[in-house]
């Protein structure tokens, strides 16, 4: 098992066989371009409409935007990346206690994706942290580094608080009640997961993560502020999300996707790696609890819009999500509905 792990310090001067992307599926590197209109939203805004009709741009013109003045300190923002960075760092005794492959573990340290299914690897380690309720998942955490506890908790606290705050401007953007989303999405779960993407020889070759959609309702991603990896698919192109100093990437996932009748689209995003830097990025994910039903309001629908999407449980969604390759069709596919 160790073997499989990158952060454990063996350097390839050649990318091994089982990380080599077929020709067709590479990540064409040369052919990704820089996008200045990529939206970033202040938001302390005071006026409350010009923030909604920006978030609704947004989500319908790119299924992702940047916030800025999102009310988590920078100070909090750089220790949770260098409490990541030193976890990475550990000895390989200390980091191989918390090793699996099972993706129904909810607290473990893996690589790649999913290594029991896949043909080809990603070139990512990665932690996978269950979040919510924090009193019941603290406990089983990494206890080193030191401090790792305390940092990661105060930063999930306060990535929840702006979860929600966003989930109510989208309803609102949506012409729903500010609560609408967070009601019918029930308790929610919250997962983590810390990325880390070593130098690579031949970045070309290969993928950190390659393109794939969000099966949950929100992503909040703090970037690298130093090293770009983060890529999104637009009109067909492939875009660099470039990091802005103290800004959070908010990604729309398939929920809302759904939820929104189709209106606001889940991005298809990658993470692509390079020879120079590691890279390191910490993504919250918000997720529906098991049981909640997700469907279109009737408000969207109420002037003959046909549903697009059948309604279903979350549970029911993330289970065919993990059975999957991370790269195969859109996981909503699955669940249209049949008119």
């Amino acid at each position: 098992m160790a073997a499989q792990l990158l952060s454990n310090g063996v350097l390839h001067k050649r990318l091994p066989e089982n990380y080599i992307r077929p020709e067709s599926q590479r990540p064409k590197l040369n052919e990704v371009i820089n996008d200045s209109n990529i939206p970033l939203i202040d938001l302390s805004l005071s006026d409350k409409s010009l923030l909604i009709s920006q978030i609704s741009y947004a989500c319908h013109s790119y299924g992702f935007f940047q916030v800025v003045n999102h009310g988590i300190a920078k100070e909090d923002l750089e220790k949770v990346m260098e409490i990541a960075k030193e976890f990475f760092r550990l000895p390989k005794e200390d980091k191989m206690e918390l090793y699996s492959d099972d993706p129904s573990k909810k607290i473990r340290l893996s690589t790649s994706f999913n290594v029991k299914k896949e043909t080809v690897h990603n070139w990512r380690d990665y932690l996978r942290l269950h979040c919510y309720p924090l009193e019941e998942f603290l406990p089983h955490w990494p206890s080193k580094p030191t401090f790792f506890k305390d940092v990661v908790s105060t930063y999930c606290r306060e990535v929840r608080e702006l979860g929600f705050k966003l989930l109510g401007l989208i309803s609102l953007s949506l012409g729903l009640e500010e609560e609408y989303i967070k009601k019918v999405l029930g308790e929610q779960e919250q997962h983590m997961a810390m990325n880390y993407y070593p130098p690579c020889p031949q970045p070309d070759l290969t993928y950190g993560l390659p393109a794939h959609t969000d099966p949950n309702a929100l992503t909040i991603l703090l970037q690298d502020q130093q090293v770009a990896g983060l890529q999104v698919l637009r009109e067909e192109k492939w875009i660099a999300v470039n990091p802005v100093p103290n800004a959070l990437v908010i990604n729309i996932g398939d929920q809302i996707q759904a939820l929104s009748n189709g209106r606001y689209k889940s991005v298809w995003h990658r993470a692509v790696v390079n020879t120079g830097n590691e890279r390191l990025s910490v993504a919250s994910f918000l997720c529906p609890c098991s049981t909640a039903i997700v469907g279109p309001p009737k408000k969207l629908i109420e002037d003959g819009a046909t549903p697009i999407y059948r309604n279903f449980t979350y549970d029911e969604y993330y289970k065919k999500f993990w059975s999957r390759n991370l790269d195969q069709e859109h996981c909503l596919e699955l669940f249209k509905t049949q008119y």
